[in-house]
């Protein structure tokens, strides 16, 4: 992993509240890079964020609303925040229900700008 990647996903796991930080491969869930707590099962959450991010780019395509952007999904327990960054690259967020999602979407943006 390049240095570039580790700075932007320690600054996304440095917001208070997230547990976690993984960038994917979109078409197959793969782990690229991550940071997560040990409590975290990474290779799962790799796996169904980017599921996700395929179903919920479909869907964004099928009802004509645009190209999807971010998914923000909210349980009891906690948060998950998808966004696709670069031709089949997911960037999955995990975090804790009171995470300030506006700030680490401000740092899940970064890490855009830090892709080859």
């Amino acid at each position: 992993m390049t240095e570039p990647l580790r700075q932007s996903l320690d600054k996304i796991t440095r917001v208070r509240g997230v547990r976690g930080a993984l960038l994917v491969t979109g078409d197959d869930g793969l782990i690229v890079a991550d940071a997560v707590m040990d409590s975290v099962r990474g290779d799962a959450v790799a796996a169904l964020g980017a599921n996700l991010a395929t179903r919920m780019a479909k869907t964004c395509e099928c009802s004509g609303v645009g190209n999807l952007q971010f998914v923000h999904l909210q349980s009891v327990q906690g948060t998950l925040l998808v966004m696709p960054l670069a031709e089949e690259v997911v960037l999955v967020v995990i975090g804790d229900k009171d995470v300030n999602v506006g700030l680490v979407r401000l740092e899940m943006q970064g890490m855009a700008e830090v892709l080859p």
